[in-house]
C-alpha cells in the first residue's frame, strides 16, 4: 500500500478539490442540486479514466500524437481561460423563453471540460501520474497507484457534494458575485497556464541549443 499512499500524497495537492469546488458551484450556477451531483459524478468518473490511461499508457500516447507537458499547459490554460471569459461576460439570455432556457441547462455539461480536463486531470496531475509509472515494477504495483487514484477520486467526490451546501449560505446574489471573481481568477489561472508553458518551451535545452547553433553558425559565415 505504500504506492497507493504515495500516490495520494502526490496527487492530491495537485488536484485540490477545495480550490476547484467554488470553480464548480460558479459554472453551474442555476442548477439543481441532483444537477450539480450528475455534473461532479461524471467529472470524478472522468478525472479517474484520464489519470489512468497516463498511468497505464501516458508516455506512449504522448509520443504517438508528438504531445508535451509544455503544450497541455497551453492547451489548458486556453481551455480555461476561455471559461473565464464566458463566467465574467455570459451570454445575454434575455431573449429565451422559460422552456428554451430549461433545454440550454439541460444540454450544458461541464463535467469533462473544464472540471474533468483540465481543472482535476490538469498537466500536473497527468504529469505526476506518468512520473508515478516509473516506481511501479509489475501489475501489481500498477493497481496499488490505480488505488491512490481512485481514494483521491472519493476525496473530491464528497468535497464537490459537500459544497453545493455553500449555496444555501450564499444565496443568489451572493452566487452571481461569486462567479464574476471566480471568473476573473480562473481567466488569470488560465493565463497564468498559458505563460508557464510558453516559458517551458522558450527555457527547454532543444530549443535553446538550436538557438546557440544558428548564431554560430550565422557567425562563422563570412
Amino acid at each position: 500500500m505504500q504506492l497507493a499512499i504515495a500516490a495520494v500524497i502526490a496527487l492530491l495537492p495537485i488536484i485540490n478539490p477545495f480550490s476547484t469546488a467554488p470553480m464548480f458551484l460558479a459554472i453551474t450556477e442555476g442548477d439543481t442540486d441532483a444537477e450539480r451531483w450528475e455534473q461532479a459524478r461524471k467529472a470524478v468518473i472522468y478525472m479517474v479514466c484520464i489519470l489512468i490511461a497516463f498511468l497505464v499508457s501516458g508516455s506512449l500516447i504522448m509520443n504517438f500524437f508528438g504531445l508535451s507537458l509544455p503544450g497541455l499547459r497551453i492547451a489548458g490554460g486556453i481551455l480555461v481561460a476561455g471559461v473565464g471569459m464566458r463566467m465574467l461576460y455570459p451570454k445575454d439570455e434575455g431573449m429565451q423563453t422559460q422552456a428554451e432556457h430549461q433545454e440550454s441547462r439541460r444540454k450544458r455539461d461541464v463535467s469533462f471540460t473544464p472540471l474533468a480536463m483540465p481543472s482535476l486531470a490538469g498537466p500536473g496531475a497527468i504529469s505526476v501520474t506518468i512520473g508515478l509509472t516509473s516506481m511501479a515494477k509489475d501489475w501489481i504495483d500498477f493497481v496499488s497507484i490505480s488505488i491512490g487514484i481512485l481514494i483521491v477520486a472519493v476525496i473530491v467526490a464528497v468535497t464537490l457534494r459537500l459544497s453545493t451546501k455553500l449555496v444555501k449560505v450564499l444565496g443568489v446574489n451572493g452566487l452571481h458575485a461569486m462567479t464574476k471573481i471566480m471568473g476573473f481568477l480562473i481567466l488569470c489561472v488560465g493565463v497564468q497556464f498559458v505563460v508557464n508553458g510558453v516559458v517551458e518551451v522558450a527555457s527547454s535545452p532543444e530549443l535553446v541549443g538550436s538557438i546557440l547553433n544558428a548564431v554560430d553558425s550565422l557567425r562563422s559565415q563570412p
